[in-house]
């Protein structure tokens, strides 16, 4: 008979079989009512699911990760028995989860109108009223078929047809709706607390473009109503800070059809460009960084040696001259090796560090392209470490400085750390993975790193350290990377002369601390919704008239704090003051200088700021003197510096 074991690590002794519904209400009547699901020597079974022999078992609330996920997949359910029954014709096809919500595509000819999802979501809360039992069945594949069939559920058939005839089918029924499906599911349709129908769009069946248009619903779900008005207030908040509306609306870049997944940056954006690059070149300079630039097309021979032309040749675009073929650069590190061949190195030289602002282009699917987080062409703040397996820790001790120092500096401290180490198949000893794997941890461990393992995730070539933001909405944003590489330089006839006057391989080391400039930049405007902090605004000050007689004055004003390096605009339209102060408040402007008659006779500027603070009148000489300490002190809003 089974004995259980939690992951408290006590354990239950029961002397007939048990299911996971059993154990629940075995630990106390408050856990019976809450489990959803339950994990078996973990794997995910349905609270139904019977053990007759010792085991290890966990209780899945909707607490729990897994338990939102049998939610999602079980509300899935719940759309497209809400959809048969309102329109009957209607056949399903396929409804998994995907992240905070699921999805179901539906053949459905007359198709669907906006105003179906809320007859939709009405009739999903009637089934969740019925408090339907969920049933798990099997079936034979071939019996399946023909069931399906029967009931006019073609794709269904279509889908159970192309299983392996010896595997079982498993179906769930609520009422009178079945569906194929592995599960688990809920227990029953009243544990469905929180949804919401988002939107239709269209689908190919199977993903194929050559198959039959169909119908995708897509839905949220949450274990509890707070948590699914949290969900829709992020949603709302998100939209609010698309950076592509707010580049329209700051007139900072385009995309368009004549380069897609290319970026047309406009003066204003390309001033952010230029702060983010230049600021972090500052920080290259400081850490011992060369700067060089690598050329954009390279003949193909590079790219098979290297290994990208194997492995990456449909992301690349190509082309041809003289009967030589050619690659635009996907990445930057072939070249890299490169430079480094053109002379002979001593382990004295290294770690020798080379970084580039490389310009690299990659042939994403056209679907996937969504304004500067995923582009086709894009600028890497890319570098790599040629070092010695010894140096491997100190560098990624010196990196993980940098790279904390820079998130911090544009706002970010919120970092979440994940650790991948080798993968099934690989290059390298086993000898030297648990050098690298070892001196990876250990950096992390002794900065005090609160970080996450992911067992083989690593590349075939080397572990790395994943560096990921948490905005300000919670939304999770994969930037910075250190890579421990085994293979690329022996591949590229990379050596060193060691102590003993032999050659050796050097390690490379690939990092990057932003990633692209063009997706980091898209995370910055979204993270300050346009409101970027002062340093890095496109424009930091604008000085404005009330009425003409101020003009000379405010021109002078202008070109004084531009002469100290400011970005100042004026405006000197003969529009009332409130329009223009709307106007340049819209526009996310962080500093409005307002000048009157007053202020020319004194010399000094009324400063308002975009949050609508009035801090007065001042001298020009102190308002530069506030100007600058908040753009040394890389501040967010030049009021901070009040407190």
């Amino acid at each position: 008979m089974p004995s259980i074991t939690l992951p408290d690590g006590s354990q239950r002794q029961f002397d007939h079989p048990v299911s996971i519904a059993d154990i629940a209400a075995d630990i106390g009547p408050g856990l019976a009512k809450a489990a959803l699901a339950g994990k078996v020597d973990g794997k995910l079974v349905d609270t139904s699911h019977v053990i007759d022999s010792d085991a290890e078992v966990a209780i899945v609330t909707d607490r729990d990760e897994e338990g939102l996920e049998v939610i999602r997949h079980s509300c899935a359910h719940l759309m497209a028995q809400a959809v048969k029954r309102l329109f009957p014709e209607a056949q399903v096809t396929i409804g998994p989860v995907i992240e905070d919500g699921f999805y179901y595509d539906f053949h459905f000819p007359k198709g669907f109108k906006p105003e179906d999802l809320e007859k939709i979501e009405a009739e999903m809360a009637k089934v969740v009223s019925e408090a339907f039992q969920v049933e798990r069945t099997e079936m034979p594949r071939d019996e399946a078929v023909e069931y399906f069939r029967d009931m006019g559920e073609e794709y269904k058939a279509r889908i159970i047809a192309d299983i392996p005839s010896d595997e079982p089918i498993s179906l769930y029924r609520q009422g009178d709706f079945i569906d194929l499906c592995r599960g688990p599911h809920i227990p029953s349709t009243d544990r469905i607390k929180a949804f919401k129908l988002m939107k239709i769009a269209g689908a190919y069946w199977r993903g194929d473009s050559n198959n039959e248009m169909l119908q995708r619903i897509y839905g949220t779900a949450w274990g509890n109503k707070k948590d699914l008005k949290a969900y829709l207030h992020r949603l709302e908040e998100a939209a609010k800070r698309d950076h592509r509306k707010l580049a329209t609306q700051l007139d900072l870049f385009h995309l368009q059809e004549a380069a897609p997944g290319m970026v047309f940056w406009h003066d204003h954006g390309y001033r952010i460009w230029l702060e983010v690059e230049n600021y972090i070149r500052e920080k290259l300079k400081v850490n011992g960084y060369q700067e060089i630039k690598t050329p954009m097309i390279v003949d193909r021979a590079l790219w098979e040696k290297s290994g990208h032309w194997d492995k990456f040749r449909e992301h690349m675009f190509t082309t041809e001259s003289e009967n030589r073929d050619y690659a635009v650069k996907p990445m930057n590190c072939p070249c890299h090796v490169q430079i480094y061949n053109s002379n002979l190195h001593s382990y004295k030289e290294l770690p020798l560090r080379m970084a580039e602002f490389g310009s690299c282009h990659r042939n994403e699917p056209s679907g996937a392209l969504h304004g500067l987080m995923r582009v086709r062409n894009f600028i890497q703040d890319d570098a790599h470490i040629f070092c010695t397996e010894e140096q491997i820790k100190s560098e990624v001790d010196r990196f993980h400085e940098l790279v904390r120092e820079v998130y911090a500096d544009f706002g970010f401290h919120d970092i979440i750390v994940k650790l991948s180490t080798r993968p099934e198949k690989r290059v390298g000893s086993d000898e030297i993975w648990d050098k690298s794997e070892a001196a990876l941890a250990e950096v992390l461990d002794e900065k005090g790193v609160d970080w996450e393992l992911q067992p083989g995730e690593g590349a075939f070539y080397g572990p790395k350290i994943e560096y990921s933001l948490k905005d300000s909405l919670g939304r999770v944003w994969q930037c910075g990377t250190m890579q421990v590489d085994f293979s690329m330089p022996g591949r590229l006839d990379a050596t060193y002369i060691d102590d003993n006057s032999e050659k050796q391989t050097p390690v490379m080391l690939h990092r990057a601390i932003l990633g692209s400039l063009e997706r980091f930049i898209g995370i910055l405007i979204e993270e300050y919704a346009g409101a970027l902090p002062v340093w890095l605004s496109p424009v930091q000050a604008v000085v404005m008239n009330i009425t003409d007689r101020q003009e000379a004055f405010c021109q002078q004003v202008q070109q004084t704090l531009s002469q100290q390096g400011f970005r100042v605009d004026s405006d000197l339209r003969n529009e009332k003051i409130g329009y223009k102060i709307r106007e340049r408040t819209l526009q996310k402007v962080p500093c409005l200088l307002v000048v009157g008659d007053r202020e020319v006779e004194s010399g000094s500027v009324a400063v308002r700021l975009r949050d609508g603070q009035d801090l007065g009148v001042m001298t020009v000489e102190s308002f530069a003197a506030l100007l600058r300490g908040a753009v040394e002190k890389r501040l967010t809003n030049l009021e901070k510096l009040e407190d």
